[in-house]
């Protein structure tokens, strides 16, 4: 069986990636993603190019995901394949990571609310030769009209803060998403269909990665 080293320690992509049959073993990174975003965006002016768009983002840092766990002491040793992921909201042209608090995230609802945005995953698969496959899954989210009190008892509940874009898809803001146009899994952060496919440019079938069957 070939080992998968997930370089994240989201709980919704660990769920996901464990219900799909896999059992990943778990490191996360020590990348400092502010710094990285604020290098790139420096170096984008400098260059006098174009902003950073958010799908290159999350692309950006779920690489740098990847790379900084394949070099873990111990764990990268064990596994035969690294995934590094990343997740952002766009929405009407601004890029939303997770709020800073929750007043933050009520302001956040407060716009997100009846409005469609995009949430981008960045994935990042690296094998023990050093080969990289990389893509980003993009899928677009229509969020329901919340009334003042839904926002506020959904931030109390403390979900909000934990996630990119303050929402989730799988938990307790599902109510609140009224429709996806793309790939769920993608949503909740990391998309197996993608999956396949990165996996198969490193010549490894996602069936590999399939926990073994009990006796």
């Amino acid at each position: 069986m070939t080992t998968l080293l997930l370089a994240s320690a989201s709980p919704a992509r660990l769920s996901t990636l464990r219900a799909a049959g896999l059992d990943p073993l778990v490191a996360a990174s020590s990348v400092d993603e502010a710094k990285l975003l604020a290098t790139a965006t420096t170096e984008a002016d400098r260059a006098g190019s174009a902003p950073v768009p958010p799908a290159d983002q999350v692309l950006l840092l779920a690489r740098a995901k990847a790379h900084d766990v394949r070099e873990h002491p111990t764990l990268a040793r064990e596994a035969d394949v690294v995934l590094g992921c990343d997740s952002m909201l766009e929405l009407e042209g601004e890029v939303l990571g997770k709020p800073t608090d929750a007043a933050d995230a009520v302001v956040r609802w407060q716009r997100m609310r009846g409005r469609t945005g995009v949430l981008h995953t960045g994935h990042c698969l690296l094998d023990r030769d050093g080969r990289e496959a990389s893509a980003t899954s993009s899928t677009v989210v229509h969020f329901a009209d919340l009334t003042d009190a839904e926002v506020d008892a959904y931030v109390a509940t403390g979900e909000p803060l934990w996630v990119a874009g303050a929402f989730t898809v799988d938990g307790l803001g599902g109510p609140f998403v009224a429709g996806i146009e793309g790939d769920y899994h993608g949503v909740v952060g990391v998309s197996l269909p993608l999956l396949r496919v990165l996996l198969a440019e490193l010549g490894v079938a996602i069936t590999d990665l399939w926990r073994p069957a009990a006796d």
